[in-house]
């Protein structure tokens, strides 16, 4: 599988950054988590590309942007070491969910609590595949790219499913589920660590 990375959000062209947020919005539009963020489904399909763009410029001013070469399939990352301005990120992402933020805001809170703060790791964030090309290993193809790149280092690799296809992936990389799952108030969707050592 021949991957291609970019670097900073200089390094994506405003063309690949609008291909790469409509991809991500597409694969996740009936997701739990953004029905859960954005129950509206007219207003949730207005509001995700945006959520999503805030998601591939952070990950893209670290080098955590790998994408097939075709643009079928995008994985985002965090390195080791990475430290975003969570306020400038809040602020981001008010402005683009607005009285949705709070459910936002809940979500990652949750999320905070359990991810793991030793050792040094890599945070994958989001990875979607063009339906068309679903189930046709582009995902395992970006995850083994990214797993080779974090060997090479020595470096863990830290996610967390939110579906079983997400779960089931990982675990064919040699993930582990990393303690309990984090559960979302009032039942769902539910969310689970998963945890890779270097090899």
């Amino acid at each position: 599988m021949t991957t291609t990375a970019s670097s900073s959000s200089n390094r994506l062209s405003r063309s690949t950054v609008t291909h790469l947020c409509a991809l991500l919005s597409s694969s996740f539009h009936d997701d739990a988590l953004t029905r859960r963020l954005i129950p509206d489904e007219r207003l949730r399909a207005e509001l995700l590309p945006g959520f999503f763009r805030v998601f591939v410029e952070l990950s893209a001013a670290y080098d955590g942007v790998l994408t097939t070469p075709d643009g079928d399939a995008v994985l985002l990352f965090l390195p080791p070491g990475a430290e975003p301005d969570e306020e400038a990120l809040d602020a981001a992402f008010a402005g683009v969910l607005g009285e949705h933020t709070d459910a936002l805001r809940t979500i990652t809170h949750l999320q905070a609590q359990r991810h793991p703060q030793e050792p040094p790791h890599y945070y994958i964030s989001f990875g979607a595949v063009r339906a068309e090309r679903q189930k046709g290993g582009l995902i395992s193809g970006l995850v083994s790219d990214l797993l080779a790149r974090a060997d090479a280092e020595a470096g863990g690799v830290y996610a967390e499913a939110s579906s079983p296809g997400g779960e089931a992936v990982s675990r064919r990389a040699g993930f582990r589920r990393l303690g309990r799952d984090i559960v979302l108030p009032g039942g769902g969707p539910t969310f689970r660590p998963m945890w890779r050592d270097p090899r």
